[in-house]
């Protein structure tokens, strides 16, 4: 490691002054004239990690749905996941080192981490449309050079292509070619294959109304319409040539305020969606012919899924092990028709992607989507070697057939992480196939009234909690207090959980009916607890249906 260029280049890329960051789920998020240094810093962190994996890494500079003056950076590990939870902690340690201490805390990291300097280093570089995010890609550039690692930067990505390169990298081509080109044509040629199979195949054009959010979505959906057949006609609104990234409008802005984002146009009954910021999260809305709004969630995605799934395991024959994640924001009444009409396991998890993504891994097939939108299905190399091999040599006509889809369907999905242009071909594809409107998946099943709010507090670390968020440890007596209250209501529950990322806490309910208001007395009892145990005035504030990511 030669320290004196790294003294240089990192006084290029100073900390200010005071400043603590933390690695979370979602990488560092910030003001954009914050990060100079953490982008920096993580150009260093993914060479140290490269040669500790001797793989290719990737290093995504975003902040997804957060207003356009924001950015972020994560770091994307070898088979396109999100990075191992140690190299977290290094991440936080390296972002928040004084200028004076930066070569003894990469020094200390390579020692833990048994990194060997030896090593080639490779990085995978991708960025955002934000206007600040080419100086910052390039303050990456800076980390990963000065370590002597080599670069690939792609530029302008999705985050869920990033994802998509690096897997394919490190998989030798096993996952597809590590090129923007190989993505579009992986997608498009199973896309193709499974609409030729719908009923409606050749009675002219599907159309689908998509708001991109002013994003990266925009510009990659563009460049992907050559390669998708003429069928499906994709109308592309907030495309960022005229407003702000994020600005009233994205898959976020639509699950948080239940209404159409700007810019758009809605008939009764089209189909529309919206893509977040980066386009990993989607969502599908519509109205209906009186003009009611109606919001289509990951729950519902997820729903949609696991229905086609399980009809195309019972044509095969096949007794693959499928089940459904989820976290507790997911609406009960999903829940419930999972597990009681489908007979699908569903497991909760601990809020956060990671989470969902690390339980889907244990099953054959994992379906896992958060209510906001962000998911994806995972096969299990067993799994899909059974699916290629029925769909190649099985003799009988509709078991093959059948077995054919399924791999498609595999090769059309991003199993490395949520990818709002690849769900939005799967969604698109099996309303095709299954000759489904908007309103008649709508109508799988009706969700129960919920609310979340968020209540500011003195010290969100008070409240802790177990069995995947849904139950409070401490303070003493919270979680009989939330008991009582539910048992009075018809399929009613209420968790309280403290936020990852500020001093506030969550608060969710749901019931039959949306007259209890059972979550506001929730929240007064959450306030009483938090108040109890630090003598500070709290906040309430009503986030109605909101969708979560911390």
């Amino acid at each position: 490691m030669d320290f004196e260029a790294l003294k240089k280049y990192s006084a290029l890329h100073p900390k200010p002054a005071r400043l603590t960051l933390q690695y979370g789920t979602a990488g560092f998020r910030s003001k954009a004239e914050q990060l100079d240094h953490v982008m920096f810093r993580m150009g260093l962190l993914a060479a140290l990690r490269s040669r500790a994996t001797g793989s290719t890494i990737g290093v995504m500079v975003t902040a997804s749905h957060n207003p356009e003056e924001d950015n972020g950076v994560k770091l994307v590990d070898p088979l396109g996941e999100m990075l191992h939870p140690s190299w977290e902690e290094y991440a936080t340690q390296l972002a928040n080192a004084e200028e004076q201490d930066l070569q003894k805390t990469l020094t200390e990291i390579c020692q833990k981490a048994a990194v060997n300097q030896q090593k080639d280093a490779s990085v995978f570089i991708g960025r955002d449309t934000r206007p600040s995010s080419k100086k910052l890609s390039q303050a990456v550039i800076d980390g990963v050079s000065v370590l002597g690692g080599q670069y690939h930067d792609y530029g302008l990505v999705t985050t869920p292509q990033l994802h998509y390169v690096v897997c394919c990298q490190n998989t030798r081509g096993q996952y597809g070619k590590p090129t923007l080109e190989g993505y579009y044509q992986k997608l498009s040629k199973a896309f193709m294959e499974l609409i030729k199979k719908s009923p409606g195949s050749g009675e002219g054009q599907r159309h689908l109304k998509i708001d991109c959010a002013n994003g990266i979505g925009a510009l990659k959906l563009s460049e992907m319409q050559p390669y998708l057949p003429k069928e499906v006609l994709v109308h592309i609104y907030n495309d960022g040539t005229k407003e702000k990234l994020n600005h009233l409008c994205g898959a976020d802005f639509v699950k948080v305020h239940q209404k159409p984002p700007k810019g758009l146009d809605m008939k009764p009954n089209e189909r529309c969606c919206s893509f977040d910021g980066d386009a990993d999260r989607i969502v599908y809305y519509y109205t209906d012919t009186a003009g009611h709004f109606h919001l289509i969630d990951g729950d519902k995605i997820a729903t949609l899924i696991s229905i086609f799934l399980k009809e195309l395991l019972a044509k095969v024959g096949q007794t693959l092990k499928m089940a459904v994640i989820q976290t507790a924001y997911a609406n009960g009444s999903s829940t419930r028709y999972l597990e009681e009409t489908l007979q699908v396991p569903v497991h909760c998890v601990k809020t956060g992607v990671k989470h969902l993504h690390h339980k889907a891994q244990e099953f054959d097939i994992g379906v896992y989507f958060e209510a906001n939108g962000h998911g994806t299905v995972l096969f299990s190399k067993a799994a899909e070697n059974t699916i290629r091999q029925l769909a190649k040599d099985e003799k009988d006509d509709a078991k093959r057939e059948a077995a054919k889809v399924l791999e498609n369907l595999i090769d059309l999905i991003n199993q490395t992480v949520g990818d709002a242009i690849s769900d939005m071909l799967v969604i698109e594809a099996i309303l095709s196939l299954k000759g489904l409107t908007v309103h008649q998946w709508d109508a799988f099943y009706t969700d129960f009234p919920n609310r979340l709010l968020k209540v500011q507090v003195a010290d969100r670390q008070v409240i802790d909690t177990t069995d995947a968020e849904r139950r409070a440890v401490t303070p003493p007596g919270l979680q009989e207090k939330i008991d009582a209250l539910v048992k009075k209501y018809k399929f009613s529950r209420a968790f309280v959980r403290p936020s990852g990322t500020e001093d506030v806490v969550r608060i969710y309910a749901e019931a039959d009916t949306i007259k209890t208001y059972v979550n506001l007395k929730v929240a007064n009892i959450a306030t009483q607890s938090s108040s109890n145990s630090h003598s500070s005035r709290s906040h309430l504030h009503d986030h109605r249906h909101e969708g979560t990511s911390t």
